[in-house]
């Protein structure tokens, strides 16, 4: 081969390499972003209300959106087309759960039907708490139990009606929802509805979503794991710890009262049964961490939803008239709403949907993480990236819903939009399978709730305070919650 042959050959090759090397970078292009600093990446641009500040940051780059944060490679989706690629098309691929430094406290991570992987034992463990809690069957046979607490809070409301002193709307709703799990799952309350005797377990859970919600350092630098410089992981250690000893001493009480061939009666009793035939899909430890989960996620997201509704509803007057109208004329005045009786009432559904955009209980979807590349709409995704769903932005998106900012129930009585996750314009919990599995619970409970305090009282805010002068500002966790409680007066109708 002469010299003029091998040098062509070469040239062929490196022309080659470089057109392969070109073809790689285009595959593998990386979603747009802001530019990192040394060091903490994006950090700095997280501020304190971190839903909005990527929001924010979604219009300037592109609803996929790339950050650094510390050494955490983050992809933030912001377009119901791109949650929809993330959580249905591509829904496997996405599926694993990113699991904070703080939600290792008390092994909870291994344990816990919301952080295991999709493998068998999460497939175990999500079917046993479907079929036993939130299949239609069991909320079927338990509504007798939700009707009763909400009988309670409209009794609790009255007694202040009487005396003429402000209900804290968020604390209120916290204790029907509690008690009505309690009962559910325990057969009887955790809390006296006449006292204040829930504030404790109430902030307690609080304190939980906080710390599982706030950055985190640890997170974004792995190597900080074993000194825990923010103390999160401790904090929540001591946490976990109060809530499982209460579980463990109700568990440990009914164990002495079982005896053999007793029936089952509610669901620690099934659990208990399953363990016992079944000791390979579900034990006492699984069964104490699920309970974690359940009071943590169904106590905190039911009251809050009712309390933004409850606020928006007093800073839009008319609304409110509209649906107590509507409420009147199906069901009849100063009635208790059964959960038979919310097909009858639309406008209901409507504010529960509106509520549900404006103030999603979840603003980032539990955050996923990738466990091989992964191609998304043209963009790389590299192996172990997080990945966020911002459905507090998605539900505000301006290019999908017409004045985006604006409470309008209307907008859902002409519209086939529902929460159940198939519109991936509104997903407050979720869609996939990992959609948050009390979803069934929530649809039924929340419009009982607020329906029955619509329906039982009139409303105005404590102090004279005008309708738009009520704040409405929000608190940052796993959880959105109001950063100053409702505090409204129940009138005779």
């Amino acid at each position: 081969m002469d010299a003029l042959t091998v040098v062509l050959v070469l040239l062929f090759c490196l022309t080659l390499i470089r057109g392969l090397s070109s073809l790689t970078r285009r595959v593998k292009k990386h979603p747009p972003g802001p530019v990192p600093l040394p060091l903490i990446g994006n950090l700095h641009l997280l501020g304190d209300q971190p839903h909005k500040s990527l929001a924010k940051l979604a219009k300037t780059h592109g609803p996929i959106m790339s950050l650094k944060l510390g050494q955490l490679n983050t992809v933030v989706i912001s377009s119901s087309t791109i949650a929809k690629e993330v959580l249905q098309k591509q829904d496997l691929a996405f599926s694993t759960r990113s699991i904070p430094d703080s939600v290792h406290a008390h092994n909870h991570a291994h344990q816990s039907v919301v952080w295991l992987p999709v493998e068998s034992r999460w497939r175990s463990l999500r079917r046993i708490m479907n079929y036993n809690i939130f299949s239609a069957n069991r909320l079927d046979a338990y509504q007798h139990l939700r009707y009763k607490k909400v009988q309670e809070l409209v009794d609790y409301c009255r007694k202040n009606c009487l005396a003429g002193v402000a209900v804290d709307i968020g604390r209120a709703g916290f204790m029907t929802s509690l008690n009505l799990l309690s009962n559910t799952i325990f057969s009887k309350d955790l809390t006296d509805p006449f006292s204040d005797s829930a504030k404790e377990f109430k902030d307690l859970i609080w304190e939980i979503m906080v710390e599982a919600g706030k950055p985190n350092l640890v997170d974004y630098f792995p190597l900080l794991k074993k000194l825990d410089p923010q103390g999160v992981r401790h904090r929540m250690t001591i946490h976990f710890d109060k809530v499982l000893k209460l579980f463990e001493g109700l568990i440990d009480e009914r164990l002495e009262k079982r005896k053999p061939g007793d029936e089952r009666r509610d669901v620690l009793d099934e659990l208990l049964t399953t363990g016992e035939e079944s000791p390979e899909e579900i034990d006492r430890t699984h069964i104490e961490h699920m309970f974690l989960d359940l009071f943590g996620a169904g106590t905190d997201t039911t009251s809050s939803t009712l309390e933004w509704a409850m606020s928006e509803l007093l800073r839009h007057p008319e609304k409110m008239k509209k649906a107590q109208s509507e409420l009147a004329e199906a069901i009849g005045k100063g009635k208790a709403i059964q959960e038979a009786d919310v097909a009858r009432v639309p406008y209901l559904h409507c504010i529960v949907k509106e509520t549900l955009r404006l103030h999603p209980p979840v603003p980032f979807l539990i955050p996923r993480r990738v466990e091989q590349e992964v191609d998304l709409c043209g963009y790389n995704v590299p192996k172990g990236s997080q990945v966020l769903v911002n459905a507090w932005a998605i539900c505000r998106d301006e290019a999908v819903w017409e004045n985006a900012l604006v409470f309008k129930p209307e907008r859902f009585l002409e519209s086939e939009i529902d929460i159940r996750g198939q519109d991936f314009e509104l997903i407050p919990f979720g869609a996939g399978r990992r959609i948050c599995p009390g979803l069934s619970l929530a649809a039924r409970m929340v419009p009982a709730m607020l329906g029955s305090l619509l329906n039982s009282f009139d409303w105005k805010l404590e102090g004279g305070i005008e309708p738009k002068e009520l704040d409405m500002e929000e608190k940052f966790g796993i959880t959105l919650q109001k950063a100053h409680p409702l505090l409204a007066v129940p009138l005779p109708l």
